[in-house]
């Protein structure tokens, strides 16, 4: 059974937990503060496992970074970043700005040539990238139910042995992936979490996923 490890307590952190949990994989949440998980730990039951980021680091054989943008560098140095070496991490982060959205745009501290992803793959080389779940909602990232099929997800990396087992979640996950390439390509998959979030800051539309549709 493959180990998840999962850096985050939050929302993104804890449905992608439960959904792998629900797909056989054995998972663990990574914390600073373990009582934040107290309710996810209720809900789950006896399979519900949570540490500090540097147990998580270790268990998992796959690592989530399911944090704020703002906080992963600082997230993946208190896990340890040699805890990584060799791991898919499945990178669900947007650099999303301190500064409120304008006329619904979300504001990013990056720029447009570069993303966060490429700033964390140069950071720590030694960890195989996948960006991966940041252009939808929590709410349908696991088996998302939508009437026109499967949705596309939108994924990048330099490894292409970790992209595939992505693409085995995915395929559990009830997506369809699409492979965008390297990791230069997350300068484009991250700003798709602006455009997903614009319905929703202007008409509070927050019920939709992105398809590619083909010839």
């Amino acid at each position: 059974m493959n180990k998840i490890g999962i850096l985050g307590s939050g929302i993104v952190a804890k449905t992608l937990g439960k959904g792998f949990i629900k797909h056989g994989y054995d998972v663990m949440l990574g914390t600073r503060d373990i009582s934040k998980l107290s309710d996810w730990v209720d809900e789950i039951g006896y399979k519900a496992k949570v540490g500090s980021f540097e147990e998580v680091a270790e268990f998992g054989e796959t690592i989530v970074l399911a944090v704020s943008g703002k906080s992963a560098t600082d997230v993946i140095e208190m896990a340890g970043p040699q805890n990584l070496t060799g791991k898919t991490v499945i990178d669900t982060t947007n650099p999303i700005a301190e500064a409120p959205p304008q006329d619904g745009v979300l504001k990013y501290f990056t720029t447009q040539d570069e993303s966060l992803m490429e700033i964390l793959q140069s950071r720590f080389p030694d960890a195989h990238f996948v960006k991966c779940f940041n252009s939808v909602g929590n709410a349908y990232m696991v088996n998302p139910n939508f009437p026109d099929g499967k949705p596309s997800m939108f994924i990048c990396g330099n490894n292409d042995n970790a992209k595939k087992e992505v693409e085995t979640i995915l395929d559990k996950f009830g997506w369809e992936t699409e492979d965008m390439g390297k990791a230069t390509a997350a300068r484009v998959i991250e700003q798709l979490c602006i455009l997903w979030c614009l319905p929703g800051f202007l008409r509070n539309q927050w019920t939709h996923a992105f398809k590619l549709i083909k010839m």
